[in-house]
């Protein structure tokens, strides 16, 4: 569960308790204002709220693996600003690929993941 901090919290399914919990890193500082965040065999990925870009980290360690530049999906960049910005990650495990898209954005864009290197 992210509350929109660089802290990812890890919650039992049924209480909702708090388990433990990670801040995401990038080598330099915390990553913040994480949103929209997609657990991936052993990774999550997440919005960087009001960005064109999402992360990709570490589920264990909270250390950021890479980053997705989506600059350029935005169909309509000059009528689609906030609030209407960047927010949808979803998971296709048949295909292996990312679906991403952003608020009432018209578009959906699928995108191959590769190996964290």
């Amino acid at each position: 569960m992210s509350n929109g901090s660089a802290a990812v919290l890890f919650v039992h399914p049924k209480t909702l308790a708090v388990e433990r919990y990670i801040v995401v890193t990038d080598g330099f500082s915390e990553v913040g204002f994480l949103n929209e965040i997609e657990y991936v065999d052993g990774e999550i990925y997440a919005n960087v709220w009001k960005t064109n870009y999402i992360v990709r980290f570490s589920a264990k360690t909270g250390k950021v693996t890479g980053w997705l530049d989506c600059n350029g999906l935005d169909p309509d960049p000059q009528r689609l600003t906030y609030p209407y910005v960047l927010n949808g990650i979803a998971y296709d495990k048949e295909r292996g690929n990312l679906a991403i898209t952003g608020k009432t954005w018209p578009s959906l864009w699928h995108i191959k993941r590769k190996p964290a290197r």
